[in-house]
Protein backbone atom coordinates (compact mmCIF):
# COMPACT_ATOMS: atom_id res chain seq x y z
CA UNK A 1 0.00 0.00 0.00
CA UNK A 2 0.72 3.92 -1.00
CA UNK A 3 -0.30 6.73 0.62
CA UNK A 4 -0.03 9.35 -1.41
CA UNK A 5 0.43 10.53 -5.08
CA UNK A 6 3.21 13.24 -5.31
CA UNK A 7 6.47 12.97 -6.72
CA UNK A 8 7.43 10.41 -4.23
CA UNK A 9 4.42 8.40 -3.99
CA UNK A 10 4.29 7.89 -7.94
CA UNK A 11 8.51 7.19 -7.71
CA UNK A 12 7.52 4.28 -5.56
CA UNK A 13 4.31 2.77 -7.11
CA UNK A 14 6.99 2.69 -10.31
CA UNK A 15 9.87 0.78 -8.33
CA UNK A 16 7.21 -1.51 -6.68
CA UNK A 17 5.84 -2.32 -10.42
CA UNK A 18 8.89 -2.77 -11.42
CA UNK A 19 9.59 -5.53 -8.66
CA UNK A 20 6.40 -7.70 -9.61
CA UNK A 21 5.05 -5.93 -6.09
CA UNK A 22 1.15 -5.96 -6.42
CA UNK A 23 -0.17 -3.18 -4.58
CA UNK A 24 -2.14 0.29 -4.34
CA UNK A 25 -2.01 4.03 -4.38
CA UNK A 26 -4.67 5.66 -2.15
CA UNK A 27 -4.36 9.42 -3.26
CA UNK A 28 -6.41 12.37 -1.49
CA UNK A 29 -7.03 14.85 -4.39
CA UNK A 30 -9.59 14.49 -6.59
CA UNK A 31 -6.89 14.36 -9.63
CA UNK A 32 -3.48 13.85 -10.02
CA UNK A 33 -0.77 16.63 -9.32
CA UNK A 34 -0.04 16.04 -5.72
CA UNK A 35 0.85 19.40 -3.68
CA UNK A 36 1.51 21.14 -6.94
CA UNK A 37 -2.09 21.21 -8.20
CA UNK A 38 -2.79 23.76 -5.59
CA UNK A 39 0.44 26.46 -5.78
CA UNK A 40 -0.39 29.60 -7.13
CA UNK A 41 -1.46 31.16 -10.30
CA UNK A 42 1.63 33.47 -10.60
CA UNK A 43 4.04 30.26 -9.96
CA UNK A 44 5.42 29.98 -13.36
CA UNK A 45 8.08 26.89 -14.38
CA UNK A 46 10.48 29.16 -14.38
CA UNK A 47 10.09 30.36 -10.86
CA UNK A 48 9.77 26.74 -9.38
CA UNK A 49 13.31 25.92 -7.39
CA UNK A 50 13.93 22.52 -9.50
CA UNK A 51 11.71 19.62 -10.17
CA UNK A 52 13.10 15.97 -10.40
CA UNK A 53 12.64 13.79 -13.52
CA UNK A 54 10.47 10.96 -12.59
CA UNK A 55 11.83 7.23 -13.17
CA UNK A 56 11.88 6.63 -16.83
CA UNK A 57 10.24 10.65 -17.68
CA UNK A 58 12.42 13.92 -17.85
CA UNK A 59 10.77 16.62 -15.81
CA UNK A 60 8.71 19.52 -17.81
CA UNK A 61 11.71 22.42 -18.96
CA UNK A 62 11.07 25.61 -18.00
CA UNK A 63 9.20 28.32 -19.40
CA UNK A 64 6.54 31.15 -18.61
CA UNK A 65 3.23 28.26 -18.11
CA UNK A 66 1.55 27.92 -14.60
CA UNK A 67 3.04 25.40 -12.89
CA UNK A 68 -0.15 24.10 -11.35
CA UNK A 69 -1.27 23.40 -15.05
CA UNK A 70 2.03 21.61 -16.34
CA UNK A 71 3.43 19.47 -13.80
CA UNK A 72 -0.24 18.35 -12.63
CA UNK A 73 -0.71 17.04 -16.19
CA UNK A 74 2.87 15.11 -16.41
CA UNK A 75 1.97 13.74 -13.43
CA UNK A 76 -0.99 12.25 -15.01
CA UNK A 77 0.43 11.46 -18.44
CA UNK A 78 3.13 9.43 -16.11
CA UNK A 79 -0.03 7.49 -13.89
CA UNK A 80 -1.25 6.83 -17.47
CA UNK A 81 1.83 5.80 -19.17
CA UNK A 82 2.62 3.80 -16.69
CA UNK A 83 -0.62 2.03 -15.76
CA UNK A 84 0.25 3.44 -11.99
CA UNK A 85 -3.16 1.77 -9.60
CA UNK A 86 -4.18 5.02 -8.14
CA UNK A 87 -7.09 5.36 -6.71
CA UNK A 88 -8.58 8.74 -5.83
CA UNK A 89 -10.48 10.39 -3.82
CA UNK A 90 -9.61 8.78 -0.69
CA UNK A 91 -8.24 10.63 2.34
CA UNK A 92 -6.71 8.13 4.53
CA UNK A 93 -8.14 8.56 8.72
CA UNK A 94 -5.79 5.66 10.00
CA UNK A 95 -3.23 3.24 9.71
CA UNK A 96 -3.67 0.41 12.52
CA UNK A 97 -1.44 -2.46 13.32
CA UNK A 98 -3.66 -5.92 14.18
CA UNK A 99 -1.03 -8.88 14.41
CA UNK A 100 0.96 -9.26 10.96
CA UNK A 101 -0.96 -6.71 9.35
CA UNK A 102 -1.54 -2.92 9.10
CA UNK A 103 -5.19 -2.06 8.71
CA UNK A 104 -5.71 1.19 6.80
CA UNK A 105 -8.96 3.12 7.39
CA UNK A 106 -10.62 6.05 4.85
CA UNK A 107 -13.90 6.65 6.56
CA UNK A 108 -15.87 3.24 5.91
CA UNK A 109 -13.53 1.63 3.59
CA UNK A 110 -10.62 -0.45 5.22
CA UNK A 111 -7.41 -2.31 3.49
CA UNK A 112 -5.44 -4.94 4.94
CA UNK A 113 -1.70 -5.04 3.88
CA UNK A 114 1.78 -6.28 5.01
CA UNK A 115 3.48 -2.94 4.73
CA UNK A 116 3.29 0.22 4.02
CA UNK A 117 4.88 3.39 2.17
CA UNK A 118 3.85 6.39 3.52
CA UNK A 119 3.92 9.15 0.89
CA UNK A 120 1.98 11.83 2.18
CA UNK A 121 4.40 15.15 1.94
CA UNK A 122 3.57 18.28 4.22
CA UNK A 123 1.27 20.83 2.13
CA UNK A 124 -1.87 19.53 4.25
CA UNK A 125 -0.72 20.61 7.12
CA UNK A 126 0.88 24.52 6.80
CA UNK A 127 2.27 25.68 9.78
CA UNK A 128 1.38 28.94 10.99
CA UNK A 129 3.19 30.56 14.53
CA UNK A 130 0.70 31.97 16.97
CA UNK A 131 1.65 35.60 18.20
CA UNK A 132 -0.19 37.84 20.41
CA UNK A 133 -3.19 40.18 18.92
CA UNK A 134 -3.39 37.42 15.74
CA UNK A 135 -7.09 37.15 15.96
CA UNK A 136 -7.64 40.60 15.88
CA UNK A 137 -5.48 41.50 12.58
CA UNK A 138 -8.38 43.06 10.75
CA UNK A 139 -6.87 42.95 7.38
CA UNK A 140 -5.46 39.83 5.33
CA UNK A 141 -3.95 36.77 5.60
CA UNK A 142 -2.81 34.45 4.00
CA UNK A 143 -0.26 31.37 4.10
CA UNK A 144 1.78 29.70 1.35
CA UNK A 145 -0.81 27.30 1.09
CA UNK A 146 -3.27 29.83 0.17
CA UNK A 147 -1.04 32.24 -0.88
CA UNK A 148 -3.51 34.19 -3.92
CA UNK A 149 -0.79 35.15 -6.33
CA UNK A 150 0.45 38.96 -6.69
CA UNK A 151 -2.46 40.53 -8.30
CA UNK A 152 -4.50 40.71 -5.17
CA UNK A 153 -1.80 42.51 -3.20
CA UNK A 154 -1.63 45.18 -5.82
CA UNK A 155 -0.61 48.57 -3.95
CA UNK A 156 -1.93 47.27 -0.49
CA UNK A 157 1.36 47.20 2.44
CA UNK A 158 2.16 43.82 3.09
CA UNK A 159 4.02 41.79 5.08
CA UNK A 160 6.32 39.26 4.59
CA UNK A 161 6.47 36.56 7.60
CA UNK A 162 9.53 33.85 7.38
CA UNK A 163 12.96 33.37 5.94
CA UNK A 164 13.21 30.63 3.40
CA UNK A 165 12.94 30.45 -0.17
CA UNK A 166 9.06 30.84 -0.37
CA UNK A 167 9.85 34.30 1.24
CA UNK A 168 12.27 35.43 -1.41
CA UNK A 169 9.87 34.51 -4.00
CA UNK A 170 7.40 36.40 -2.47
CA UNK A 171 8.75 39.12 -2.04
CA UNK A 172 10.88 38.78 -5.31
CA UNK A 173 7.08 38.96 -7.13
CA UNK A 174 5.62 41.60 -4.28
CA UNK A 175 7.89 43.76 -4.34
CA UNK A 176 7.39 45.80 -7.45
CA UNK A 177 3.68 46.24 -7.10
CA UNK A 178 3.45 47.27 -3.59
CA UNK A 179 5.35 48.16 -0.33
CA UNK A 180 6.55 45.21 1.57
CA UNK A 181 8.06 44.62 5.00
CA UNK A 182 10.21 41.32 5.70
CA UNK A 183 10.84 39.67 8.89
CA UNK A 184 12.62 36.68 10.47
CA UNK A 185 13.04 34.98 13.12
CA UNK A 186 17.18 34.46 12.56
CA UNK A 187 19.18 36.78 10.35
CA UNK A 188 18.87 35.08 7.05
CA UNK A 189 21.79 33.12 5.70
CA UNK A 190 22.59 33.77 2.06
CA UNK A 191 24.62 31.50 -0.43
CA UNK A 192 26.48 33.13 -2.81
CA UNK A 193 26.54 30.24 -5.30
CA UNK A 194 29.92 29.47 -5.37
CA UNK A 195 31.42 26.27 -4.29
CA UNK A 196 31.07 26.37 -0.85
CA UNK A 197 27.65 24.51 -1.00
CA UNK A 198 28.45 20.83 -0.19
CA UNK A 199 24.60 19.47 -0.98
CA UNK A 200 25.45 15.97 0.99
CA UNK A 201 26.40 17.38 3.97
CA UNK A 202 23.24 19.57 3.96
CA UNK A 203 21.18 16.53 3.93
CA UNK A 204 23.23 14.77 6.11
CA UNK A 205 22.23 17.48 8.74
CA UNK A 206 18.49 16.77 7.93
CA UNK A 207 19.30 13.44 8.11
CA UNK A 208 21.05 13.67 11.38
CA UNK A 209 17.76 14.56 12.88
CA UNK A 210 15.64 11.97 11.53
CA UNK A 211 18.25 9.10 13.18
CA UNK A 212 17.62 10.67 16.51
CA UNK A 213 13.87 10.67 16.47
CA UNK A 214 13.45 15.09 16.71
CA UNK A 215 11.25 16.62 13.48
CA UNK A 216 13.17 16.77 10.68
CA UNK A 217 13.76 20.32 9.31
CA UNK A 218 13.41 20.86 5.10
CA UNK A 219 16.53 20.51 3.21
CA UNK A 220 16.08 23.78 2.18
CA UNK A 221 16.06 25.14 5.58
CA UNK A 222 19.59 24.69 5.69
CA UNK A 223 20.91 25.25 2.19
CA UNK A 224 20.76 29.05 2.22
CA UNK A 225 19.43 31.31 0.04
CA UNK A 226 19.75 33.10 -3.27
CA UNK A 227 18.76 35.60 -5.28
CA UNK A 228 17.14 34.40 -8.92
CA UNK A 229 17.53 37.19 -11.75
CA UNK A 230 13.74 37.88 -11.40
CA UNK A 231 14.00 38.87 -8.06
CA UNK A 232 17.13 41.28 -8.52
CA UNK A 233 14.53 44.13 -8.74
CA UNK A 234 12.80 43.58 -5.72
CA UNK A 235 16.50 43.81 -4.14
CA UNK A 236 16.84 47.14 -5.90
CA UNK A 237 14.32 48.41 -3.87
CA UNK A 238 15.24 47.16 -0.53
CA UNK A 239 12.96 44.26 -0.04
CA UNK A 240 15.17 42.06 1.00
CA UNK A 241 16.29 44.25 4.70
CA UNK A 242 15.19 42.01 6.98
CA UNK A 243 13.47 42.98 10.61
CA UNK A 244 13.57 41.12 13.27
CA UNK A 245 10.45 39.07 14.67
CA UNK A 246 7.70 42.09 15.89
CA UNK A 247 6.00 41.06 19.64
CA UNK A 248 2.52 41.22 18.27
CA UNK A 249 -0.16 41.86 15.80
CA UNK A 250 -2.58 45.10 16.45
CA UNK A 251 -5.89 45.09 13.99
CA UNK A 252 -3.92 47.67 11.83
CA UNK A 253 -0.20 46.33 11.79
CA UNK A 254 2.59 44.63 13.95
CA UNK A 255 4.51 46.14 16.87
CA UNK A 256 7.76 45.42 18.09
CA UNK A 257 9.03 45.07 21.42
CA UNK A 258 10.66 48.99 21.42
CA UNK A 259 7.26 50.21 20.65
CA UNK A 260 7.67 50.48 17.23
CA UNK A 261 4.77 50.11 14.80
CA UNK A 262 4.51 48.90 11.32
CA UNK A 263 0.97 49.35 9.72
CA UNK A 264 0.24 46.86 7.65
CA UNK A 265 -2.89 45.42 4.97
CA UNK A 266 -2.14 41.86 4.38
CA UNK A 267 0.53 39.59 6.42
CA UNK A 268 2.32 36.49 4.23
CA UNK A 269 2.97 33.55 6.39
CA UNK A 270 5.64 31.86 4.53
CA UNK A 271 6.67 29.52 7.63
CA UNK A 272 6.62 26.32 5.96
CA UNK A 273 4.55 22.92 6.58
CA UNK A 274 4.81 19.83 8.66
CA UNK A 275 5.31 16.31 8.06
CA UNK A 276 1.23 15.29 7.31
CA UNK A 277 1.58 11.99 9.32
CA UNK A 278 -1.30 12.10 11.92
CA UNK A 279 -2.89 8.76 10.12
CA UNK A 280 0.06 6.95 11.50
CA UNK A 281 0.10 7.88 15.10
CA UNK A 282 -1.61 4.61 16.29
CA UNK A 283 1.11 2.90 15.29
CA UNK A 284 3.58 4.78 17.76
CA UNK A 285 6.47 5.70 15.31
CA UNK A 286 7.46 9.24 16.98
CA UNK A 287 9.82 9.35 19.12
CA UNK A 288 10.03 11.20 22.29
CA UNK A 289 11.63 14.04 20.51
CA UNK A 290 8.57 14.56 18.49
CA UNK A 291 9.92 13.17 15.20
CA UNK A 292 9.84 10.14 13.59
CA UNK A 293 13.25 8.33 13.59
CA UNK A 294 14.91 6.44 10.16
CA UNK A 295 17.32 3.68 10.01
CA UNK A 296 19.90 4.43 8.51
CA UNK A 297 22.36 2.37 6.10
CA UNK A 298 24.63 2.69 3.66
CA UNK A 299 26.24 6.23 1.89
CA UNK A 300 22.81 7.53 0.75
CA UNK A 301 21.25 9.15 3.36
CA UNK A 302 18.39 10.40 1.12
CA UNK A 303 17.59 6.51 1.20
CA UNK A 304 16.53 6.71 4.59
CA UNK A 305 13.13 5.46 4.88
CA UNK A 306 12.48 2.44 7.08
CA UNK A 307 10.44 3.66 10.34
CA UNK A 308 12.77 2.24 13.29
CA UNK A 309 9.69 1.88 15.64
CA UNK A 310 8.14 -0.25 12.80
CA UNK A 311 10.02 -1.76 9.49
CA UNK A 312 6.66 -2.65 8.20
CA UNK A 313 6.17 1.36 7.56
CA UNK A 314 8.54 2.99 4.59
CA UNK A 315 8.31 7.03 4.64
CA UNK A 316 9.55 8.46 1.69
CA UNK A 317 9.41 12.41 1.09
CA UNK A 318 10.41 12.51 4.71
CA UNK A 319 13.08 14.35 6.66
CA UNK A 320 16.50 13.45 4.25
CA UNK A 321 14.06 12.73 1.38
CA UNK A 322 11.76 15.84 1.33
CA UNK A 323 12.33 16.71 -2.00
CA UNK A 324 12.02 16.00 -5.54
CA UNK A 325 15.09 14.24 -6.12
CA UNK A 326 14.94 12.76 -2.83
CA UNK A 327 11.39 11.64 -2.83
CA UNK A 328 12.44 9.66 -6.42
CA UNK A 329 15.83 8.27 -4.58
CA UNK A 330 13.10 7.02 -1.44
CA UNK A 331 10.71 5.57 -3.67
CA UNK A 332 13.29 3.26 -5.06
CA UNK A 333 15.08 2.62 -1.25
CA UNK A 334 11.36 2.18 -0.28
CA UNK A 335 9.99 -0.63 -3.13
CA UNK A 336 13.60 -2.25 -2.42
CA UNK A 337 12.88 -2.48 1.57
CA UNK A 338 8.82 -3.63 1.02
CA UNK A 339 10.75 -6.66 -1.47
CA UNK A 340 12.89 -7.52 1.69
CA UNK A 341 10.43 -7.49 4.35
CA UNK A 342 7.82 -9.78 1.71
CA UNK A 343 10.65 -12.25 1.15
CA UNK A 344 10.44 -13.07 5.30
CA UNK A 345 8.12 -15.69 6.24
CA UNK A 346 4.97 -13.74 7.68
CA UNK A 347 5.60 -14.54 10.96
CA UNK A 348 9.45 -13.94 11.19
CA UNK A 349 8.57 -10.70 9.38
CA UNK A 350 5.73 -9.56 12.20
Amino acid sequence: MVIGAGQAGLSASYHLGRLGIDHLVLDADDGPGGAWQHRWDSLTMDDVHGVADLPDDPAPGRGSERANDVIPQWFADYERTHRLPVLRPVRVGSVRSEGELLVVRAGARSWWTRTLVNATGTWSRPFVPHYRGVGDFGGEQYHTATYPGVDRLRGKRVLVVGGGASAVQFLGEIAPVATTVWVTRREPEWHDGGDRLDGRAVIRRVQDRVRRGLPPASVASVTGLRLRPQEERAAALGAYRRRPMFERIEPTGVRWSDGSFEPVDVIVWATGFRPAVGHLAPLHLTSEHGGVRLLTTGADVQTAVTAAADPRVQLVGYGPSASTIGGNRAGRAAALAVQRYLAEPLEAAG
